[in-house]
């Protein structure tokens, strides 16, 4: 039997990692509190501190300007399919 290890959603782990960098608690009892091992919080947090200078990369993405482009192009290959799928229905009378 194996187990199933728990999907964490991003935010959560974003609010795991800052109660970990704030030092109000300690590791384990931030572990008791999450229901999460304390390693996992310890790599977290790194990920976080790791990451923290992509914010302020002027160069940087925003996910929203991500999502906005791969939302038109899904658009677009739409669009081709519908005029791809026309054009072989025309001629194959």
């Amino acid at each position: 039997m194996s187990k199933k290890r728990k999907q964490h959603s991003p935010e959560f782990k974003a609010k795991v990692a800052l109660a970990a960098i704030k030092n109000e608690e300690t590791l384990a009892e931030l572990s008791q509190r999450f229901g999460v091992h304390p390693t996992v919080i310890s790599k977290w947090k790194k990920s976080l501190l790791d990451g923290a200078t992509d914010i302020f990369d002027k160069n940087h993405k925003s996910r929203k300007q991500n999502e906005q482009q791969v939302n038109e192009l899904y658009r677009q290959i739409g669009k081709l399919k519908v005029e791809r799928d026309f054009l072989a229905e025309g001629l194959s009378f």
